[in-house]
């Protein structure tokens, strides 16, 4: 008899690394201009190429996965992902580095959307499938903030290629143990994959996920950006039409007619949309006002994500007496009373003031995550599981680059707006950023650079104080939200009452 707890800690492995690998790199990007003489432009590129390979493929990789199984998917993917990560670390050039990224996000690809439907198809219990989903989300949520700290650590010791070393061995345990464990299982009555299909929902997504990275970076007057703009988001609209004429449709766009799971999706877009700030705001704010390393600036987020595991866990145990919809809406307050508590922050703040906010935020994503994936999961029919878990999963991509982009935006505009450059300093690169500003200051002399790092540290934290309180309003309003739209799903949702949970 499959173990399905073993079953479980195989999923969470591999969650935890792809997690992981999304904020490892981080760090090691000042390295890439030395190694590789890489430029701005393909910094760029060399951040955001996973990206764009792994969301544009979330859709077909799910749908792959349910007609092929999603234990062979799920090995296929692990073990590409274990020799593209080899490939990764030696590339000796920039360009190939940008190859070799999109190599990963194509195999993450195949291995996110196959371990969520996994765990649905192992755990046909309600009580412990939603237990098993906030154990899941959890690794999820610690990956995100063990990242920079495994980062940190290699780069600390060794060259920038060891932060993907270090994924090998982890993958092949996962391969070893997921052939020996993990069932198969797959939809029997599936169809053949409409290529027309998947060109458009990978095309879409990468034009709209460029889109509004671009946008973050160049603005909205440079013709490229809303180029792409518009034809991802015809791209997508002819995607969604064709799947309502298709027999076997790469989503079946009924699903969004059941509440829980539509409002899951929008609630945990909307919820990482207001997340990715956080993420945005600390990386800064530790290193450059507070002069911490990068090492100290990723242990210092670690009960953040650490606190997200635990909320993860009690989610399921608040169900019951909450209600789905009142959990969520939970977690969210607890999100938005964070990010009131980050309008607080100065130019000298004591680290312990600042572990209550992190572990509260934590705590509250770990319920809203956990509760939303759960409701996806349970109302989408078990054959389809992976093409649900891959909606899911990119509407999470979708959120944290909107968040990015936009709450980026205001936190760059409101540093912009705020800045008072001391005379005689040079104003084009402090005006761009803080890091710029700091980059100045290093060229100037003593007493003028401390003045034009004070006051540009001054201005960012008006930007850092009006993003989270524009965060904090997105989230008090996504709670709303969520306390709305999934009121009445039922508690627990079992096997014999999926088909019923509709709209």
């Amino acid at each position: 008899m499959t173990n399905k707890w073993s079953c479980l800690a195989i999923a969470c492995v591999a969650t935890l690394l792809l997690s992981l690998d999304l904020t490892v790199l981080h760090l090691a990007l000042p390295s890439l201009v030395g190694d590789l003489g890489a430029s701005s432009t393909q910094l760029l590129w060399i951040g955001d190429m996973y990206g764009f390979a792994l969301a544009g493929l979330l859709i077909t990789m799910g749908n792959v996965g349910d007609r092929i199984g999603r234990k062979r998917l799920l090995l296929i993917g692990a073990a590409a992902f274990g020799a593209a990560s080899v490939i990764t670390a030696y590339a000796p050039s920039a360009e190939l580095l940008i190859a070799a990224r999109a190599l990963l996000g194509v195999a993450a690809a195949t291995i996110m959307p196959s371990t969520l439907s996994i765990v649905r198809n192992v755990f046909t219990d309600p009580g412990e499938r939603t237990a098993a989903v906030g154990i899941w989300s959890g690794m999820s949520a610690a990956g995100f903030a063990v990242g920079p700290v495994v980062g940190g650590l290699m780069l600390d010791h060794f060259w920038w290629g060891s932060v993907f070393l270090i994924n090998v061995p982890i993958m092949a345990l996962v391969v070893v143990g997921g052939f020996l464990v993990l069932p198969e299982s797959s939809n029997p009555n599936a169809g053949r994959i409409d290529l027309l299909s998947v060109v458009l929902s990978f095309a879409g997504i990468v034009a709209v996920v460029y889109a509004i990275k671009e946008m973050a970076h160049k603005g909205l007057e440079h013709a490229d950006v809303v180029a792409a703009g518009v034809a991802g988001i015809a791209l997508l609209a002819t995607f969604v039409w064709r799947q309502t004429r298709l027999a076997e449709p790469l989503i079946d766009v009924r699903l969004f007619r059941r509440r829980a799971f539509s409002a899951s999706i929008l609630t945990n877009l909307l919820a990482i949309f207001a997340m990715s700030a956080m993420m945005l705001m600390f990386a800064w704010y530790l290193q450059l006002v507070l002069g911490w390393s990068p090492l100290q600036a990723g242990l210092a987020q670690l009960p953040g994500g650490l606190a997200g595991a635990v909320g993860g866990v009690l989610a399921a145990k608040l169900i019951q007496p909450l209600g789905r919809n009142g959990v969520v809406a939970l977690g969210l307050a607890m999100n938005a009373g964070a990010f009131l508590w980050y309008t607080t922050l100065g130019t000298e703040v004591t680290y312990i003031t600042l572990v209550p906010a992190m572990v509260i935020g934590g705590i509250g994503i770990g319920f809203a995550f956990t509760v939303n994936n759960d409701n996806v999961l349970a109302t989408a029919p078990p054959e389809r599981a992976g093409a649900a878990a891959a909606v899911s999963e990119t509407a999470f991509e979708l959120g944290a680059a909107l968040g990015i982009a936009i709450l980026g935006t205001v936190l760059t505009s409101a540093y912009r707006a705020n800045l008072e450059l001391p005379a005689g300093v040079p104003a084009e690169a402090a005006r761009e950023s803080l890091a710029g500003a700091v980059s100045t200051a290093s060229t100037l002399p003593a007493g003028q650079a401390a003045d034009l790092v004070h006051a540009a540290q001054l201005a960012f934290l008006e930007g850092v104080h009006l993003t989270s309180f524009v965060t904090a309003g997105v989230l008090a309003v996504v709670a709303l939200i969520a306390l709305a739209g999934l009121r009445g799903v039922p508690k627990v949702i079992p096997e014999e009452v999926l088909t019923r949970v509709h709209s």
